[in-house]
């Protein structure tokens, strides 16, 4: 496993990053024993940055992780996050994840799930969110100060721009690079660790590796390969954080953390030609969006929606037919009260899609 520097902190975290929120489950009932041994095997492997938040898989992950942690094999550094605004709230999330993780301190904790630069300074008040973590970290209970965002690559610069963070987590990958890369250059810029969520693009690379099949080069396998190599390669990019829900799925990507190689400038430029304002308009299948009022099922409809948005609108309605099995009529029911609107974290227009 090939490591990097995370920002000035010095410390040196592997360029995988285990990404806790989806640990396998069968009607969210959890074999404990199998995801002790997939964190175990990632830390086996190489892997010393884990991450999680409360509330990932039905708000069991970060127990899991306490779990693993207690027998990890090797040194580790954890990440969390609290969503809190209000400073007392966040410092009673904070205590409930420092006990279920079974840890003294939190290595990178996280203000979580920016949005928008009015959400970036509804964190900076009185008695808020960031006067809490900064009171913690003087306690010795968090370690650096961090951020997690979903905001644009110019929001994200200017945000880091202020130096009030050490390092911040961002969704970056192949198919969104263009819209997000002023983001992760604030960040470097101001000697700040980058963690880069979805570098699979939430599984659709993976999931549409013949569309996607012109981001590979000559020496790479698949499009999983030429994906994470691609965030691995950037010097602004400390750790390119993948989602495990296999064993097998974690040496795949051990794997692709053992050679960090430089990514084809010339080649990249040629994907440029292919990454349209589509691609930054795709769903992941987060399901943030979710639940609704009406009981619309919309992330299905929306990663439904993905499949005309990559160029096939009767391979998004067979999607809905054969694949979720889902009538349209169902979204009649809509009320367009926008709640789906303000939780989805690329700001998506959910109701347009809906209604066309």
């Amino acid at each position: 496993m090939k490591y990097k520097k995370y920002g000035k902190t010095g410390k040196e975290v592997s360029v995988i990053g285990f990404g806790g929120m989806r640990f396998p489950n069968k009607d969210s009932i959890y074999d404990e024993e199998y995801c002790i041994n997939m964190v175990h095997e990632a830390s086996r492997l190489g892997v010393n940055y884990f991450d999680t938040a409360p509330g990932y898989n039905d708000d069991k992950s970060e127990i899991l992780f306490g779990k693993a942690l207690k027998s990890m094999p090797n040194d580790f550094y954890v990440s969390t996050k609290s969503a809190e605004r209000n400073g007392d709230k966040l410092r009673a999330s904070l205590e409930k994840s420092l006990k279920r993780l079974n840890v003294d301190k939190i290595n990178f904790f996280h203000i979580w799930c920016i949005l928008t630069m009015d959400d970036f300074e509804s964190r900076m008040v009185k008695n808020g969110a960031y006067e809490a973590v900064i009171k913690a970290k003087e306690e010795g209970l968090i370690e650096h100060v961090c951020f997690s965002t979903h905001c644009t690559g110019k929001d994200i610069a200017t945000i880091c721009d202020k130096r009030l963070f050490e390092g911040v987590t961002l969704g970056y990958n192949i198919i969104n690079s263009v819209y997000r890369q002023e983001g992760i250059k604030g960040a470097y810029r101001n000697n700040m660790g980058v963690v880069t969520m979805n570098p699979l693009g939430g599984g659709l690379i993976p999931r549409n590796k013949e569309y996607f099949s012109y981001i590979k080069e000559e020496n790479d396998k698949n499009v999983v390969e030429a994906a994470i190599k691609f965030n691995t390669s950037h010097k602004e990019i400390t750790v390119a954080l993948t989602g495990m829900d296999s064993i097998e799925h974690i040496k795949q990507n051990a794997i692709a953390g053992n050679e960090v190689r430089l990514f084809n400038e010339k080649h990249y430029e040629k994907i440029k030609t292919h990454l349209d304002k589509s691609m930054d308009q795709l769903c992941t299948g987060c399901q943030y969006c979710e639940p609704c009022p009406s009981n619309i099922e919309i992330s299905k409809f929306l990663l439904s929606y993905n499949r005309k948005i990559l160029g096939d609108e009767t391979d998004m309605k067979q999607a809905l037919k054969y694949h979720w099995r889902i009538p349209v009529e169902q979204l009649s029911d809509c009320i367009e009260c926008g709640l789906c609107e303000t939780r989805c974290t690329q700001h998506l227009p959910i109701i347009e899609r809906i209604n066309e």
